[in-house]
C-alpha cells in the first residue's frame, strides 16, 4: 500500500450512502465485462481476415503473458486487500488472496493494449472503445473495495507492458523470418537435356550385342 492509497481509497470505494446502481454497475463491470470482451476477440479470430486473426491472436497472449507477470509479483510481494486491513466496504465476496497487483486490470489493459497495436486505421473507433472498458473494469475493483488504486495502477502498467512486450517479440520473429529467406538462396532451375544432333548419333559407334 503507497502513501496516496487510503485517501483514494476511500474517495473511490462505494459506502452505505452511495446510490445501488453505482454499486451493480461496478459489479457488472467486474464479473461481466472481462468475458465480454473476450467474447468479441475469439468472434473476431473466427470471422475475420488472415490480419485480424493474428493480431487478436497477440491481444489474448498478451493477457495471457500479464496473467502469469501478476502472478509472479503476487508471489514476491504478498499484500493484503484492503478488507484485510479493516479498511472500506467490500461489495463481492473474495478470498484473502493477494492484492497487488490486480489481474483484471492487468487482463483488461493488456487486451486494449494489444488492440491498439493491431487495429487499422479504418477501425479507428474500437481502440477508445476498449480503453474505456478497461478503466471500467479498474476502477470497479476500487468501488466494490477488493483492491487499493495502487493495485490497479500497477495491473494497468503490467497489462500494458505485457502487451508491448508481445508484439515487439512477434515484430522481431516476424523480421528474423524474412532476414532468413533473403539469405537462404534459391534452387537453381532444372534445364531439359540437349539433344544430339542426328549426324553425332549415326556417328556413334555400335555396341556389340553378345549372345550369352
Amino acid at each position: 500500500m503507497l502513501r496516496f492509497d487510503p485517501y483514494l481509497f476511500h474517495l473511490l470505494n462505494a459506502g452505505n450512502h452511495t446510490p445501488l446502481w453505482v454499486v451493480e454497475s461496478a459489479r457488472f463491470a467486474s464479473a461481466w465485462l472481462p468475458g465480454l470482451c473476450a467474447l468479441p476477440v475469439i468472434a473476431g479470430m473466427l470471422a475475420m481476415g488472415k490480419g485480424w486473426r493474428r493480431s487478436l491472436q497477440l491481444a489474448l497472449l498478451s493477457m495471457g503473458f500479464a496473467w502469469v507477470a501478476c502472478r509472479l509479483i503476487r508471489w514476491g510481494f504478498p499484500m493484503p486487500r484492503p478488507a484485510q486491513l479493516g479498511l472500506g466496504l467490500q461489495w463481492i465476496h473474495h478470498g484473502a488472496s493477494a492484492s497487488f497487483p490486480s489481474m483484471h486490470a492487468a487482463g483488461a489493459f493488456a487486451l486494449a493494449q494489444g488492440v491498439q497495436l493491431g487495429v487499422t486505421r479504418h477501425k479507428a473507433w474500437l481502440p477508445p472503445l476498449t480503453w474505456l472498458l478497461a478503466c471500467s473494469v479498474a476502477l470497479s475493483r476500487i468501488v466494490l473495495g477488493v483492491h487499493f488504486p495502487s493495485d490497479v495502477l500497477v495491473g494497468a502498467v503490467v497489462g500494458s507492458a505485457a502487451a508491448l512486450c508481445i508484439w515487439h517479440a512477434a515484430l522481431w520473429i516476424e523480421r528474423r523470418r524474412h532476414a532468413l529467406r533473403r539469405k537462404t538462396p534459391a534452387p537453381a532451375p532444372m534445364t531439359a537435356p540437349v539433344p544430339l544432333p542426328a549426324a553425332a548419333i549415326a556417328a556413334a559407334p555400335a555396341v556389340p550385342h553378345t549372345a550369352e
